[in-house]
């Protein structure tokens, strides 16, 4: 009852009410376009392109794209070449100096760093449009599908509608996060992989029906549930480290100097790098594959291991290599996004100092001490719940489209992407004098 009455009191905010139908609306037109097939293509012949996508990397690239990579939709390429370009611009920023400069130019910094990694996304869908296009036929489309056939003509369309559409899904984010509620680009990639959910879970279900085994579907549904709890206590988890201000306080006609305690928290994260090193991982497993495909390789042994073993995503050799590379980047990524040398300047600057540490940079040694003990579980964790999915395939036999709601990187986005929307709402209500979605307790008169 308190959260039907929290979901009323969210209707009751007319801005936030308004964001929230912009933000619906404009996912609802991702998901439409999700649909359109791209011109030249018959519709009715996509069956084998779905069949070839129902697993493996291909199937978890079509997740990402809620299904637009099979349907070879004008979203095909969905938002992750603009993910790409965004953490490949985020890493040259260690390196050059010109974006070094613009991170501490503030928001017309930010504005020129956001119109690079547009320009990026553009030269990153340029090159994957007509790889994507002429994979096709080897993904099981035939050619009596191509209506127009394969010639430069159509090359040329559906680049540039390929192009367009990413753009598009890319505009539609920022959009949402202008107008709407949460973080756009994340939202939609969290809508692509829930609309996988219900199809997956119900090919599951009827496998297990099958065999009589609704025991099994409903110990799936608690596991399931399990790991979503476990997701959700690695995002939120922090570590509160202890810190004391000193302030003045002024009384009477005259100031009068006094020195007060004041005790507050550096909250530092158990995940700091969230799901970037599984997304880093992710693209690095593609190379041995390819590697073991390559014209040196590809007639020995050790190339046909590699390629046999690494295309598959649940196999042993795959998901061992995964997990190592996720703890490494980890540490990487922790490492290039937790400034504990700022942090030190900053706390010292405000009058603020960490109990028996001295200022400066016996504190910022201190905080990466501190950083550098809570990331090891926090990527063991994080890598554990990446290879979790392969896990239970060769334990329990789950269907490995499901198997992909069981961890790894799409429910890592869907609980983080879940408890940003969560607490953005939580501070409307809040700021209304309502009682947010996050908090028990009777619903408070709101501002006038």
């Amino acid at each position: 009852m308190k959260f039907i009455e929290s979901l009323k009191n969210v209707w009751k905010i007319e801005e936030l009410r308004n964001r929230i139908m912009v933000t619906l609306g404009l996912l609802l037109v991702y998901r439409f376009g999700a649909q359109v097939v791209l011109p030249g293509i018959d519709a009715a012949q996509l069956e084998g392109l779905a069949d070839s996508t129902d697993g493996g990397l291909l199937g978890l690239l079509n997740a990402f794209t809620g299904g637009a990579f099979a349907n070879a939709s004008v979203f095909a390429l969905g938002i992750m070449p603009y993910i790409s370009a965004s953490i490949v611009v985020q890493l040259m920023g260690i390196a050059i100096p010109y974006l070094q400069k613009l991170q501490k130019e503030g928001a017309s910094g930010q504005k020129k760093i956001n119109q690079i990694t547009r320009w990026l996304t553009i030269a990153i869908c340029l090159l994957q449009a007509p790889g994507y296009l002429a994979s096709l036929p080897a993904l099981g489309i035939p050619t009596s599908a191509f209506l127009l056939g394969t010639g430069p003509l159509f090359y040329f369309s559906s680049v540039t509608i390929l192009v367009t559409g990413c753009i598009f899904a890319m505009w539609l984010g920022e959009k949402i996060t202008d107008k709407g509620i949460g973080n756009g680009i994340s939202l939609l990639i969290m809508v692509g992989i829930i609309a996988r959910l219900p199809a997956s879970f119900i090919q599951n279900a009827a496998t297990r029906l099958e065999g009589n085994n609704v025991m099994l579907i409903l110990f799936e549904l608690v596991l399931w549930f399990a790991i979503i709890l476990g997701c959700i206590m690695l995002v939120m988890a922090v570590r509160k480290i202890a810190v004391q201000y000193a302030r003045r306080t002024a009384t009477g006609d005259y100031e009068k100097s006094a020195m007060a305690g004041s005790r507050q928290y550096i909250p530092l994260k158990l995940n700091a790098s969230g799901v970037m090193p599984i997304i880093f991982a992710q693209a690095i497993m593609f190379v041995p594959s390819l590697i073991g495909g390559s014209s040196l390789l590809k007639e020995t042994a050790f190339g046909a291991w590699m390629q046999t073993n690494y295309a598959d995503i649940f196999g042993l050799a795959y998901n061992i290599t995964f997990a190592i590379l996720i703890i490494i980047f980890t540490y990487f990524y922790t490492a290039i996004t937790v400034p504990t040398n700022k942090m030190a300047d900053d706390l010292k600057r405000s009058g603020g100092f960490i109990p028996g540490i001295r200022p400066g940079s016996e504190t910022s040694e201190y905080l990466d001490k501190i950083m550098s003990q809570i990331t090891l579980p926090g990527s063991i964790f994080l890598a554990f719940i990446a290879v979790f999915p392969a896990l239970i395939v060769k334990i329990m036999g789950v269907q490995q489209g499901w198997a992909l709601f069981f961890g790894g990187t799409s429910l890592i986005i869907l609980v983080g992407v879940a408890i940003d929307t969560m607490q953005q709402v939580n501070s409307y209500l809040l700021n209304r004098h309502y009682d947010g979605l996050m908090k028990t307790g009777k619903n408070r008169k709101a501002i006038a």
